[in-house]
């Protein structure tokens, strides 16, 4: 028995081992091919400025479908990707250095950061680095930042910290830092202006709650284009937390088509 598990922990022993080998082998191929594709000038250097304009469409994109402030996304992606110019995001396409975790199926990078050799999610193109980034914010860990005002990209950045995503003391004054540096909050004023404009367009007589279209003789509404849960609640005089719970809603997505509660 004894010799039997002596040769069962040899075998975990070297199986680990070999794991270990072949996550460095990984990791190193990937450096040399960063090397590589860096030595035949195939990555482009961005400056502050160009790497606003480069994503500044999709951060508001982001924002009005699923309520992530456009300044926090970009002052995030400008902070966790070295402005675009980060091996991580040059190769991983990961802006915002989010690691694998658990629930994910995709191919991996290796580095060190907290730990030795840590995975970081690869991902096709920096777009989709930014819709994962809004999805992640969707987990249930971050669920009070989307009861804070889209513009007040201060208590944003404070609660991004407050809520584990970063372990940097200093990461709320980096991101207000940024932001204020480059005027981000400006591209907030885009969903401001969308609410606005749907707000005029529904004529009422009941401060808009009932004659819109979309809106039934049920109190139940029709989700349209541009409709965010946040949007949504400052328009009905709920919160986002109470949306939720009225429709049974376990994240902050919402599609077009889709009925939804809006009074208690």
């Amino acid at each position: 028995m004894k010799r039997y598990l002596l040769f069962l922990s040899l075998v975990l022993v070297l199986s680990a081992c070999s794991s270990k080998k072949k996550a460095m082998r990984k990791a190193n191929q990937k450096v040399e091919k960063v090397a590589e594709r860096k030595a035949n000038g195939e990555f482009v250097t961005f400056t502050a400025e160009s790497y606003i304009n480069r994503f500044k469409g999709i951060a508001i994109e982001e924002m009005n479908k699923y309520g992530v402030p456009a300044s926090i996304t970009l002052a995030q992606a400008l902070l966790e990707s070295g402005t675009g110019n980060s091996d991580l995001a040059r190769y991983a396409n990961n802006h915002f250095g989010i690691k694998c975790t658990n629930g994910w199926q995709g191919k991996g990078y290796y580095k060190d950061d907290d730990q030795k050799n840590e995975c970081f999610r690869v991902y096709k193109n920096p777009d989709e680095s930014f819709r994962d980034h809004s999805k992640f914010l969707l987990r249930s860990r971050y669920a009070d930042l989307f009861n804070l005002d889209k513009d007040d990209y201060k208590s944003w950045a404070k609660g991004l910290k407050a809520d584990g995503y970063a372990t940097n003391p200093r990461y709320p004054e980096l991101l207000i830092s940024i932001i204020e540096k480059y005027n981000l909050d400006q591209f907030d004023e885009k969903d401001k202006r969308s609410s606005r404009r749907m707000k005029e367009n529904d004529v009422s007589n009941d401060n808009t709650k009932l004659s819109s279209p979309a809106v039934n003789a049920k109190n139940k509404y029709i989700v349209q284009q541009g409709d965010t849960l946040y949007n949504l609640s400052k328009r009905f005089g709920l919160t986002v937390e109470e949306l939720k719970s009225l429709n049974g809603l376990t994240d902050h997505v919402i599609k077009i088509g889709q009925e939804l509660i809006i009074k208690k």
